[in-house]
């Protein structure tokens, strides 16, 4: 979920209803050329969160979110019931109704997780996974991707020709921020850091933390399945050494703590 999680780890329940449609994720056109050299360009944390809400906003409304008498929806509250925030940072949640086997949390603490993701995932696993994910956004990895995004990337114009005014930016341009969000690049150093948040978050939440072990087992195992759509989730966990390295560790730290791994279900 190259070494990346649930975006859990990142990552998106068999309680749903039969014959219910899953759409496709849209995250608009990406805008196209280079971008022009502009003058220097800063951004204050004021007009950060005004372009991550932007961004969040227009996934929202471009997707289909499932309403909160959806069993889906019903079970990702009950699993995340009394989790409010992660250090200071207000934590929301909603499902979307996608074929993706994926999960995304966002610098303003949304958390997103996809239907086809959970349908594979036990409660621990999907913990697991949300776990990671919000470990990218405690440790200001999901900040500073969606900053350099805006300061690097081909956004940059826009960004700078506007002033800073995410209220400014177009269908098409939003919709590339919201692709910069679900698809943003970690080193494998963050990846480590994402993995033990995630495993404290287990933890913290009464969860075995061995969940998050299969949940990577899970994903790293899509590899090659065609019938799978692949997504940031599941490429970060193909079969590179790093992330053998990074299951092998979260294992030697379960059995260190004392944790039982459970039965296969």
């Amino acid at each position: 979920m190259n070494s990346r999680i649930i975006k859990l780890l990142i990552a998106c329940a068999c309680m749903a209803g039969a014959g219910q449609a899953h759409a496709q994720f849209n995250v608009g056109k990406a805008i196209g050329g280079a971008a022009k050299a502009v003058k220097a360009f800063t951004l204050t944390d004021d007009q950060m969160a005004a372009y991550v809400k932007e961004s969040v906003d227009w996934m929202d409304k471009n997707n289909p979110v499932l309403p909160a008498d959806n069993p889906y929806t019903i079970r990702l509250n009950n699993l995340v019931k009394g989790i409010t925030d992660a250090d200071g940072i207000p934590l929301n949640f909603k499902v979307y109704n996608v074929i993706d086997v994926n999960a995304f949390a966002c610098p303003d603490g949304s958390v997103r997780v996809f239907t086809a993701l959970m349908d594979m995932m036990t409660d621990d696993e999907l913990m697991g996974v949300i776990g990671h994910e919000i470990g990218h956004v405690l440790k200001r990895h999901s900040k500073n991707a969606f900053k350099n995004q805006l300061l690097t990337g081909a956004l940059k114009d826009a960004v700078s020709s506007t002033g800073g005014v995410a209220g400014a930016l177009t269908d098409s341009q939003l919709g590339t921020l919201g692709e910069s969000l679900i698809g943003a690049k970690y080193s494998q150093k963050q990846e480590l850091e994402a993995d033990d948040c995630g495993y404290d978050f287990l933890v913290q939440h009464g969860r075995n933390p061995w969940g998050m072990i299969s949940a990577f087992e899970k994903l790293q195992a899509l590899e090659g399945n065609s019938s799978v759509k692949a997504s940031t989730v599941t490429k970060m966990f193909s079969s590179h050494p790093e992330t053998k390295k990074r299951i092998e560790k979260l294992t030697k730290r379960c059995n260190k703590d004392g944790y039982t791994r459970p039965a296969a279900e």
